[in-house]
């Protein structure tokens, strides 16, 4: 298990960049946290540390799943909010385990909605706001 600190928002590109120096070959990424917990900042950062252009980023919460292309690999981001979603037939009717095995980067909101649907090697990350507002990233594989 691994740690990250974010003392406040002007940190978290650097967040963003050590999140990404840990990633290795891991595609499938669960963010868990309670609503404002600040997962969606966090993943828009991490995306414009993947090569995203950060115009692109929004949270897909209405469409559930947004497509991104990095400027810099070319590869594929898929970024997930299921905050929505019924049941995990809903999900399945998207087609998100064709996501899960395609190779490319998914980053996950609320995956408490499909943890059925979730690859075993699914890396766990838990945002927490701290009581001075700072945030804790634990991530877990």
């Amino acid at each position: 298990m691994k740690t990250i600190e974010i003392k406040n928002l002007d940190a978290i590109d650097e967040a963003a960049r050590s999140f990404v120096e840990l990633m290795g070959d891991n595609t499938v990424f669960a963010f868990y946290g309670d609503m404002g917990a600040g997962k969606t900042t966090f993943i828009n950062a991490l995306c414009r540390q993947l090569g995203v252009d950060d115009e692109e980023t929004a949270s897909p919460t209405f469409a559930l799943i947004n497509e991104y292309r990095s400027d810099t690999t070319a590869e594929l981001i898929y970024h997930f909010d299921f905050y929505r979603v019924e049941d995990l037939d809903e999900a399945l009717e998207l087609g998100i385990e064709d996501y899960f095995d395609s190779g490319a980067v998914c980053l996950i909101e609320w995956p408490e909605k499909i943890a059925a649907a979730l690859p075993a090697d699914t890396v766990t990350v838990r945002v927490t706001v701290n009581d001075d507002d700072s945030r804790t990233l634990t991530i877990s594989e």
